[in-house]
């Protein structure tokens, strides 16, 4: 008797500009999983604070933690959400809500990021002033259980490869 295995719940993370979205997008393709962006759930208020330059502070990122863990339970055959889940314990509080949820990690340079953001300026809210307070405020999950690091400055290809690799090396264990 063959055993399914669990759903996958994952979430891409890293600062701003390191292709969390277009991972997500790949990999829940790839996967054949649900993308919630996780920017699309940030309250106007907050939306209007980043846009102005203005870093959002952990109770500006209560609401939207705890809306993002609701999703993520909300979706019983696993899913794939980004969000920039800085701290660890932004981590942590989605892990309550969805246990066994992994980590997938871009890792990327400042200016790397800085180019990113400031290319993307017409189209997304996030101001580039704020790339700054992302590095500030980062601490990296590596180390954390449920954590693949990757370098942001690979090829989308190879990052979707990559971290269908570990989901399917993870989900064989």
């Amino acid at each position: 008797m063959s055993v399914l295995p669990a759903p996958a719940y994952l979430v891409v993370m890293g600062v701003a500009g390191c292709g969390k979205s277009s991972l997500g997008s790949a990999l829940a393709q790839a996967e054949g999983l649900p993308l919630i962006e996780g920017d699309d759930h940030h309250s106007p208020t907050s939306r209007d604070k980043m846009r102005q330059g203005i870093a959002l502070t952990d109770a500006d990122r209560e609401g939207w933690l705890a809306t993002l863990g609701h999703l993520l339970q909300a979706q019983p055959q696993g899913v794939v959400l980004t969000c920039s889940a800085l701290k660890k314990v932004y981590r942590d509080r989605l892990r309550q809500a969805c246990p066994g949820l992994r980590f997938v990690f871009l890792d990327i340079d400042r200016a790397s990021a800085g180019q990113r953001v400031a290319a993307r300026a017409g189209t997304h809210f996030f101001s580039t002033a704020l790339v700054d307070s992302q590095f500030a405020t980062l601490e990296s999950p590596v180390g954390e259980p449920g954590v693949l690091r990757l370098d942001a400055a690979a090829d989308l290809s190879t990052l979707q490869q990559q971290a269908s690799a570990w989901i399917a090396a993870t989900e064989a264990a």
